[in-house]
């Protein structure tokens, strides 16, 4: 097709605006799909999208657009991720478009996600078309909403677009809004071939499936390829665009969106982000913009039957083939034998892959708490060492200081919760960085906060605090030293590696004392005394004795039918099914649980 009838545009909101649901009704306006295939959120094709109502993964379609200039585009639309452990996938996806819808709740108004995926537009130069969505709700604020976007985005409010994609109002505007306002790809069509992989995911049949948006020249069926940042090479299966299923063509060209079924057989060899080139006439340099996704939140996955070990083993290969992100290695625990150290882009993106492996694979997990990768630098040595796990920090004589990550974090809520979210930052160590007020009666507060002081609690208890209103984004900002501690939990005198964590020293106290509470409450009493102990190195800082137990269970079966004492042991075998055995005390998994319950109440 004629470059100038083509249009790439992404669609950007905060979770929950409707980016799908506008998505499902432009679908319908241009006929992509009859309103018998129809169904709500057709682009979010897992399960696990549907039920929380969110898209994890970015998806593209190709529709057509007959305009009322006469002429016939053809439309590439990526619906992005919203929610902030996806930003990576939503800043690839921004980079092969030359516009953006940008959806805002007309009852909620901009939130924390909204802005951040607005800067990331306005880096990668993108054309704004901003959309109010919802206005059929009788809470709608549409014509706030629209002064609201005008002053951050300087767009004038009357050029706002009205919609409601639940009930399909409206969808028209926006779609004409795309052909007049985001520009056609400017390429150079006989150039050496560059297409930006977006998006991967993993085949049985035709091996890693690469999203690509097509900048330079053309590529035809069966032309050997080669990826730019590793060197592999590959003879594509087929190459073909989306709409929404795959649907093979015989070539992709310049400013096209679609597929390419590389035939590889792990997703590592062809990454987010990277350039795709023919092997024998390739191009001189990569397109701008590639690194590789980094995970920032660690935690241990062990299964509670030990022989489901290599079942695990099998599942979290197959689940890295469609999520590069995640990565992991083996590792064993005196506690919880062997399981897997599993590193994730935040905590939603571990929930969501805990899951999937617990759903999809039928596995029973204990996961251990989630902790940060940390920086140890050597005393003697001057050796900067990578710590993943509490259990691998080295003795505190030979450390000379220990880094931890810190975030820069915005945090929008309504004005009169400012106390709330100052006071919960200060208690996580919080640096004021600043404020802004983009509407009035709104206010954005920023910060620097340690990432272990966010990744566990932190977002519920700014949900709660606010009564829902607050949004926050977070990105990385960088390591810097920290006064941290190892504390360690010892069940009769038996250290428990998976319930070791690293502490700010002057929390350590508190935190010491309130896990060995929650512990106290639910290790079971033994026939013997169980001292439970917190320590810092040598210093034991809180101890507390579960009592000792002398009862049977089947004291009180003095005669009767064998069958009463069976149900009574069947019973008391159950119980100890999610029980995990250290020496000769029986931690239950509630324990392991506990280090994400100690809440500052």
């Amino acid at each position: 097709m004629d470059q100038n009838h083509i249009r790439n545009f992404c669609i950007i909101a905060h979770i929950d605006h409707g980016k799908s649901t506008l998505a499902d009704r432009m679908l319908q306006a241009t006929n992509t799909i009859s309103d018998r295939e129809m169904q709500d959120q057709i682009l979010d094709s897992m399960d696990i999208e549907r039920e929380k109502g969110v898209t994890i993964k970015a998806s593209a379609v190709r529709m057509t657009y007959d305009a009322q200039d006469g002429q016939t585009y053809e439309m590439n639309l990526i619906d992005t991720p919203g929610h902030v452990d996806f930003a990576y996938e939503v800043s690839r996806a921004l980079q092969s478009c030359e516009g953006a819808i940008l959806v805002v709740d007309a009852t909620q108004g901009i939130e924390a996600q909204t802005l951040a995926n607005l800067y990331l537009a306005i880096e990668a130069d993108l054309e704004l078309i901003p959309v109010v969505n919802k206005i059929d709700l009788p809470a709608a604020m549409p014509d706030d909403v629209a002064e609201e976007i005008e002053n951050i985005t300087g767009i004038a409010a009357e050029d706002v677009i009205p919609v409601s994609a639940k009930q399909g109002a409206n969808i028209e505007s926006v779609l004409q809004a795309v052909v007049a306002n985001v520009p056609p790809p400017s390429a150079d069509s006989t150039a050496p071939f560059r297409a930006l992989v977006f998006d991967s995911h993993y085949d049985s049949y035709k091996g890693v499936v690469a999203y690509v948006r097509v900048f330079e020249g053309s590529l035809r069926h069966r032309h050997w390829i080669k990826m730019m940042s590793n060197d592999v090479v590959a003879e594509p299966i087929e190459v073909g665009i989306f709409s929404p299923d795959m649907q093979p063509v015989e070539e992709l060209t310049t400013g096209e969106v679609g597929y390419i079924a590389t035939g590889l057989k792990t997703v590592r060899e062809c990454r987010v982000g990277d350039t795709i080139t023919q092997r024998e006439n390739p191009a001189s340099e990569p397109l701008p913009g590639f690194q590789a996704a980094k995970p920032m939140v660690f935690a241990g996955f062990y299964p509670t039957e030990g022989e489901d070990y290599a079942l695990l083993k099998e599942a979290l290969e197959r689940l890295q083939l469609n999520d590069a992100a995640l990565v992991y290695e083996p590792e064993t625990s005196n506690a919880l034998n062997f399981g897997f150290r599993c590193g994730f882009l935040g905590l939603f993106h571990m929930e969501i892959v805990q899951e999937r492996l617990e759903r999809e694979y039928g596995l029973d997990l204990v996961a251990t708490a989630p902790s940060v990768r940390y920086e140890v630098v050597m005393a003697h040595t001057g050796e900067v060492k990578i710590i993943e796990s509490p259990a691998d920090l080295p003795d505190p004589s030979i450390i000379e200081e220990i880094r931890e990550p810190w975030m820069h974090v915005q945090i929008f809520t309504p004005e009169e919760y400012y106390g709330v979210v100052m006071d919960l930052c200060i208690k996580r160590r919080a640096e004021f960085t600043g404020q802004e007020y983009p509407a009035p009666g709104r206010v954005v507060l920023k910060f620097d906060i340690p990432l272990s002081e966010i990744i566990i609690d932190f977002y519920d208890k700014l949900k709660s605090g606010t009564r829902g209103y607050a949004s926050m984004d977070y990105e990385f900002a960088g390591y810097h030293a920290s006064e941290l501690v190892k504390l360690d939990v010892l069940v009769a005198k038996t250290p428990v590696d998976a319930l070791a964590m690293i502490v700010h020293e002057d929390d350590a106290y508190h935190r010491g004392q309130k896990l060995v509470t929650q512990l106290r409450k639910l290790i079971p009493r033994q026939m013997f005394e169980v001292p439970i102990q917190a320590a810092v190195g040598k210093r034991i800082v809180s101890r507390a004795n579960v009592k000792a137990l002398r009862k049977d269970v089947l004291a009180k079966c003095y005669g009767g039918d064998v069958s009463r004492k069976r149900k009574l042991l069947e019973k008391q075998k159950k119980g100890k099914k999610r029980m995990k055995m250290i020496g000769n005390v029986e931690v239950p998994q509630e324990a392991f649980m506990a280090v994400l319950r100690l809440g500052d109440d």
